[in-house]
């Protein structure tokens, strides 16, 4: 029993010296990656060999890793055993209570040494990364098409396969994510946990709250490398791209008219649907966008948005303002367009 505990002492202490040591002497034939221990070697060979030793006898799902299939496991049993002790909130995974923590003592150990960004989680930092190598590791052998991000990829594959597995159990309306999903019920529940603390509006989830609280901090951080404009919004950096690359990525199956935004498509797609889907609740009249409706409910509303900042006087759409301003600049926006065009 003694030369035993000696021999488990000793082998931990030559797992903390080969990390120290940065020693790697197991390595993959397959693709040449090394390891420090033959264990990590063994769960590293299963992602090529695809083997999943172990089995969920509730469910049937398999795992190439014990300790995930423990993790699963507790999703049946309703088991968390791992509790914060700042809030008490519980979680079925160390790995999630670790990171779950991290929320409240604002730690962010995950740093990025090409541009200084610290994030909270290791996976996180891994992904940002592939923003300065522009690594694409996951491939759709549909189209070739590839991605940074798994979650991405997954979703692009059910629009092959138009796929939507996650169901609404109040209205049966289908998603091909279950975020998406989450976010939808929210529509039922009225639920908004996430609250802005500088003008107290709240928000469905944590995303769409951090792109509200730049409209507080006026920060913009994804630029455009091309011309150098900002955008709050990655989205909106990925749309304005299209502007200099003239990606027209989103075509209409009907008459192959192509849109370099996904919502300007399905707009389009309307005209020959003819669904009016957005309707006015003050004389039931139904507009093809939402933004029609919008403009329509300020007809009910006497709501003018659109102020000239040089007179005072208000507007109900932009465009309108835009043609006032001419009375002060004295500039013909329409013969400006037609020069540039």
């Amino acid at each position: 029993m003694e030369s035993e505990k000696s021999l488990n002492k000793n082998g931990n202490l030559t797992k903390r010296q080969q990390t120290r040591t940065g020693k790697k002497p197991f390595k993959c034939m397959e693709c040449g990656k090394s390891f420090s221990w033959s264990g990590d070697l063994t769960i590293h060979q299963r992602t090529h060999t695809g083997e999943k030793p172990f089995k969920c006898l509730e469910c049937g799902k398999s795992f190439s890793q014990s300790g995930n299939f423990r993790t699963h496991a507790r999703t049946h049993t309703g088991m968390k055993p791992f509790k914060c002790m700042e809030c008490g909130k519980s979680y079925t995974a160390s790995g999630a209570l670790r990171t779950h923590v991290r929320t409240h003592t604002g730690e962010k150990p995950f740093k990025c040494m090409q541009c200084g960004k610290t994030f909270k989680e290791s996976g996180h930092y891994k992904l940002h990364q592939r923003t300065h190598t522009g690594e694409k590791p996951f491939k759709c052998l549909e189209c070739g098409k590839s991605f940074s991000q798994n979650g991405n990829f997954r979703k692009h594959q059910q629009t092959h396969t138009g796929e939507k597995p996650f169901k609404c159990m109040e209205c049966e309306k289908s998603y091909s994510q279950s975020r998406d999903l989450k976010k939808h019920q929210q529509t039922h529940t009225g639920e908004k946990p996430f609250k802005c603390m500088e003008c107290g509006k709240s928000f469905t989830d944590s995303c769409t709250r951090k792109r509200h609280q730049r409209t507080h901090t006026g920060e913009r951080p994804f630029e455009c490398m091309e011309c150098g404009k900002s955008f709050c919004v990655i989205g909106n950096l990925k749309i304005h791209q299209r502007t200099h690359t003239g990606e027209k990525p989103f075509k209409c199956m009907d008459c192959g008219k192509s849109f370099s935004v996904n919502g300007n498509l399905k707009n389009h797609q309307r005209t020959h649907t003819g669904e009016k889907p957005f309707k006015c609740i003050e004389c039931g009249k139904s507009y093809t966008e939402s933004g029609a409706l919008r403009r329509h409910l300020r007809t009910h509303t006497g709501e003018r948005p659109f102020k000239c900042m040089e007179c005072g006087k208000s507007f109900n759409r932009s465009g309108t303002l835009r043609i006032h301003q001419q009375t002060h600049t004295g500039v013909n926006l329409e013969s400006e367009n037609l020069k540039r065009s």
